[in-house]
């Protein structure tokens, strides 16, 4: 019986001697099919060996990365007492001091700048909050207060900053919030109204 009169069509792709041969036609189909397994197989292995590799470096990555957080967080302290130094003499005072102590302020200074850069180099930059809208994934608000101007939910204040280490929140930031709904200044006062109690004596 030929390839043509039979239910299942062979594959155009058989060679034309062997299309009168339905056993041989049969064989080479199923030869053929086992081999694409193999190839869709061979092909989905190294599609996860692929995968496997991006996942090991994406760990190791991360492992390098996130290891120095309780290091890096330790070292938060030093930010903060280095900002408090400089934040402790105004401006105008460290104008009128003599060279020695503009020095000292200078050496602070250069430290904490320094610092800020050994951070960012390993993945630690501070959270920039000011003016910000209130994140309670990034903020930890110690207080509402009202401010003229400022919308509500915005911070007003940055108390002690915030850091993030890659992707990871390593501290947050205290900050103060705008309130909503403060109450209104008061009106000025009336030129023909007293602010004293009302004389109603006769």
């Amino acid at each position: 019986m030929s390839a043509s009169s039979d239910n299942n069509p062979l594959p155009e792709e058989i060679p034309e001697a062997f299309r009168d041969d339905p056993e041989i036609a049969r064989e080479m189909a199923s030869l053929r099919a086992e081999a694409d397994a193999q190839k869709d197989r061979a092909l989905r292995a190294l599609a996860e060996v692929e995968n496997v590799r991006k996942r090991l470096e994406r760990e190791r990555d991360e492992a390098r990365l996130y290891s120095i957080a309780k290091f890096a967080r330790d070292l938060l302290t030093v930010a903060d007492n280095l900002t408090r130094a400089l934040g402790a003499c105004p401006a105008q005072a460290r104008a009128k001091a003599d060279e020695s102590i503009k020095a000292v302020f200078d050496g602070v200074e250069a430290t904490a700048r320094e610092l800020t850069a050994v951070l960012a180099r390993n993945g630690v930059k501070p959270i920039e909050a000011q003016g910000a809208r209130f994140d309670p994934n990034l903020h930890q608000a110690i207080a509402e207060v009202p401010a003229t101007g400022a919308e509500p939910g915005t911070v007003v204040n940055v108390v002690q900053s915030g850091y993030v280490i890659g992707e990871r929140l390593l501290r947050a930031a205290m900050v103060t919030v705008a309130k909503a709904g403060g109450a209104p200044p008061p009106p000025p006062p009336s030129p023909n109204r007293s602010d004293g109690p009302i004389d109603t004596t006769v």
